[in-house]
């Protein structure tokens, strides 16, 4: 399994440098994440996690969250058959029951439809804190490293990489990223291209990962 997370920023800085609303940034990253999605299979990459929407986004002016959610919505419209004629398996992460009418039923439907896809598995973290996640993930008795895990809606990270210049993690994955290598590219996220993901995964690729232990002698 080789999974990359993604952290998709800079689409608002983006479109403000050209005099355009914020929104009009988003519109673009859609671009960027077909892009990704096309590219990665050829690169090894057979799970994507791509952070769409956190919990404290919910904080960005109403304007701004409507015409995230719309996007949300009109990609899935328009991307479930492609999906599946590209083996795309499609899925969400984060909770569900504050996004709006009739979008979690069509997040369900996209997930029907994809559940037998096999070339690659994309997440879409949505209303997603992983803070929130460990949290219920041990509301019950945890007796070991694995029985949380196995209690996550994502495997542990391989590569994760941030666009837009920024070195954080912003609450995702902060579990599965433990040993995670990361990438932060200064590109912003509406203009990620298939040979920025393909330069990061061949970075990652060439360094050493001891997971805590020392090289063989």
């Amino acid at each position: 399994m080789f999974h990359v997370a993604i952290i998709m920023d800079g689409n608002g800085r983006w479109a403000q440098a050209r005099g355009l609303p914020r929104i009009a940034g988003h519109r673009r990253g859609v671009d960027a994440v077909r892009r990704t999605i096309e590219a990665a299979p050829a690169l090894g990459i057979d799970n994507l996690t791509l952070y769409a929407f956190s919990s404290d986004n919910w904080k960005r002016p109403r304007e701004e969250v409507l015409g995230l959610m719309g996007l949300l919505r009109r990609y899935l419209e328009s991307e479930i058959g492609a999906c599946v004629s590209a083996r795309v398996r499609l899925s969400a992460i984060g909770r569900r029951d504050r996004l709006p009418q009739g979008l979690p039923a069509l997040i369900e439907r996209a997930e029907a439809a994809t559940a037998e896809c096999e070339s690659i598995h994309v997440r879409f973290a949505l209303d997603y804190s992983s803070r929130d996640t460990l949290v219920a993930a041990a509301q019950d008795r945890v007796s070991s490293r694995a029985d949380l895990a196995g209690r996550l809606p994502a495997p542990d990270v391989d590569l994760l990489i941030r666009t837009g210049g920024e070195q954080r993690l912003s609450d995702f994955l902060l579990w599965e990223c433990a040993y995670a290598e990361f990438a932060f590219v200064p590109v912003m996220w509406p203009e990620f291209q298939a040979v920025d993901l393909r330069d990061a995964v061949t970075a990652f690729r060439g360094r050493e990962r001891r997971f805590g232990s020392v090289p063989a002698a």
